[in-house]
């Protein structure tokens, strides 16, 4: 068994894989936002984390019975680049670090980024010896080239200079008055859309701005110029075009190579469409479960690289 660990911004994750990288289990618990905030504090973050993570250790547990573990993976930073941190993932990481000298067992430390590919591509049924990869997500935003090689080589070809897709879908539904984060709200209220607010597009090359297009929608919103639900579909169109004006000027400059696409705003149906049609069969999607925060790819990863 193969134990993956993440406590990310908003979200505290455990999964096991067998040998054959089967998901045996998967549990995970969303963090609690006080209302009408658009964020946590990190502190909060890891307070919260702390009181998860033996609960969900209780309920892996009670589903796969007395854990025979060969290696725990955990999400230790953000991203794969040196200096990237953030205090939430030192939970995930002392947990797993004790868990794996508890069971005698290698330790392995992964990238919150590189545990999304990961496990993109496992429900995704795809293992591509190099592609691009769109994560999307409210903490990032970034187009990368990513190439399997005893691991993952990922490095950034462009994403967001200022607010992440996520933020920006936030914030419109927060000022819409709902809950954060308001992703699927956002999308269940652009599924009644009569017509769509029209939101400008901020991209130049392969960089992406989103400040410009939430200000304006935040002024409409004042107006009541237009419906919630025009609005929520605006910015659903408005980041979908985003992301697709990004993803030709790199595969113009950089190569047609296939396109997986991960993070939670990548659970959104009306902005997958729009992908998959502008794509076709050069697109994988991860399942819409593991789109989102996840520790599926971090048991991937100990699955896939423990020796």
């Amino acid at each position: 068994m193969f134990l993956g660990i993440d406590t990310s911004c908003y979200t505290t994750s455990l999964a096991v894989m067998d040998t054959q990288g089967r998901l045996l289990c998967e549990k995970r618990t969303l963090l609690t936002v006080p209302k009408g905030e658009r964020g946590l504090r990190q502190s909060d973050g890891v307070f919260q984390h702390l009181q998860n993570l033996p609960r969900l250790a209780e309920e892996v547990a009670g589903e796969v019975g007395p854990l025979k573990l060969q290696a725990v993976a955990a999400s230790v930073c953000p991203r794969p680049v040196e200096g990237s941190y953030m205090p939430v993932f030192t939970v995930g990481t002392s947990f797993g670090r004790s868990l794996a000298a508890a069971f005698g067992v290698p330790f392995l430390s992964l990238s919150h980024q590189e545990g999304h590919i990961l496990a993109g591509m496992w429900s995704a049924g795809v293992d591509w010896p190099e592609f691009y990869a769109l994560q999307v997500s409210g903490g990032t935003t970034e187009l990368l080239f990513v190439r399997q090689n005893n691991g993952l080589k990922v490095a950034e070809l462009g994403g967001s200079a200022d607010l992440h897709a996520g933020q920006f879908i936030d914030r419109v539904g927060v000022a819409l008055g709902l809950s954060f984060p308001a992703g699927p709200a956002v999308e269940k209220l652009g599924n009644d859309a009569l017509e769509v607010l029209p939101v400008p597009v901020s991209v130049q090359g392969s960089n992406l701005s989103f400040s410009g297009p939430e200000s304006h929608v935040q002024r409409v919103i004042a107006s009541g110029e237009y419906a919630p639900a025009a609005v929520a579909r605006g910015v659903e169109k408005c980041v979908a075009e985003s992301l697709w004006r990004v993803l030709r000027t790199v595969r113009k400059e950089h190569g047609a190579k296939p396109v997986l696409f991960v993070g939670g705003v990548m659970a959104n149906q009306f902005i997958r469409g729009f992908l998959a049609e502008k794509l076709g069969d050069e697109a994988a999607f991860a399942q819409i479960r593991f789109a989102g925060d996840n520790a599926a790819g971090a048991a991937v990863f100990a699955q896939k690289f423990t020796n």
